[in-house]
């Protein structure tokens, strides 16, 4: 099992949950100041912090397993060297369980954690996917570690220095040329009318707007976060996409 679920760290969880409920995502856990939204494919977590804390405004590329130590003994296994280390961290007698932390190329870590949920919520926007982003200077070696983790590559018709993959229970993950250090961002994809999604943020009284661009279209919101300590994102991305061909 393998889920695009970044997790976001947020003082507006309010604002959040408006702007998610518009999308389409649907809040499936309540818990001590996390957050989880359900996507048609993927999930995103929401951690509360205090307000003009350095993490206020920052995402986490993360994912979600079944079996973490399954889940690591496999990772290690495709690696075959020591570019890519799947290691497990925790205790799977208490309430967090056993987590995985996956480092790859340039030192750049991420967590593979178990699902508290395995099934999506039906409720959710079945057009709607999560995206979680991987900015990095060496793509090529960003895009070896998300093979090794079992996701799956997926063509693009723009994918020069960048790779999207697809993930067996919902979400997608991909790998963006960034500048400086290796850092994490989020997005979403939609599948249906993107006119018709910008009029539901407009109805729940969002500003949205639709950019044509080389290979696609897109929908843009401003952040809930835009202006906070950690934002580097001020305004969220929705990519236009036509559905797979069954």
């Amino acid at each position: 099992m393998l889920r695009a679920r970044p997790i976001h760290s947020t003082s507006r969880p309010e604002q959040w949950e408006k702007l998610l409920t518009a999308l389409g995502l649907v809040k499936t856990e309540n818990r001590g100041g996390w957050e989880e939204y359900d996507a048609g494919s993927g999930r995103l977590a929401l951690r509360l912090v205090a307000p003009g804390s350095p993490e206020d405004g920052t995402t986490e590329f993360s994912v979600e397993v079944g079996d973490p130590e399954e889940f690591a003994r496999r990772t290690n296994e495709a690696a075959g060297d020591d570019s890519t280390r799947a290691e497990l961290s925790g205790d799977p007698g208490t309430d967090g369980g056993t987590s995985c932390r996956v480092t790859g190329h340039g030192g750049f870590a991420f967590q593979a954690e178990k699902a508290a949920h395995l099934a999506g919520c039906a409720d959710a926007d079945p057009a709607l996917a999560v995206v979680a982003v991987w900015f990095t200077d060496n793509s090529t070696a960003a895009a070896e570690t998300l093979q090794r983790i079992g996701a799956r590559y997926r063509p693009s018709p723009d994918d020069y220095d960048l790779a999207d993959f697809t993930t067996k229970n919902g979400g997608i993950l991909m790998v963006r040329v960034g500048q400086g250090p290796a850092h994490s961002g989020l997005g979403f994809e939609y599948t249906g009318d993107l006119e018709a999604l910008r009029d539901r943020l407009s109805t729940a009284g969002l500003e949205a707007s639709i950019t044509e661009e080389a290979f696609s279209r897109s929908l843009h919101v401003p952040s809930p976060d835009a202006g906070s300590p950690g934002s580097n994102q001020p305004r969220l991305w929705v990519a236009g996409r036509q559905p797979a061909e069954s």
